[in-house]
């Protein structure tokens, strides 16, 4: 699944236009690294977004490709949220 999709079906970012801008400016990192949307996302991978004053660090636990409201964070484990 790409990244921006990921984003916004998890709902770590709420549209994926927005995910898109957020990874074009470098404020997403995968593993360490700046990555675009079109990065296919995987199991495992570390997950850091930094928009606003809530800097966010996931584990991705599941790729599904629709998810409602109450299971969507069912998706990654939260590593550290400042």
């Amino acid at each position: 699944m790409r990244l921006d999709k990921f984003l916004k079906v998890s709902r770590i970012i709420k549209r994926r236009t927005v995910a898109n801008e957020a990874c074009d400016a470098q404020r997403v990192l995968v593993n360490g690294k700046a990555a675009r949307a079109s990065y296919e996302v995987r199991l495992g991978d570390i997950i850091e977004v930094q928009l606003g004053a809530r800097p966010l660090k996931v584990r991705v636990l599941a790729l599904n490709e629709v998810t409602n409201k109450d299971n969507a964070s069912s998706n990654y484990e939260v590593l550290e949220e400042r």
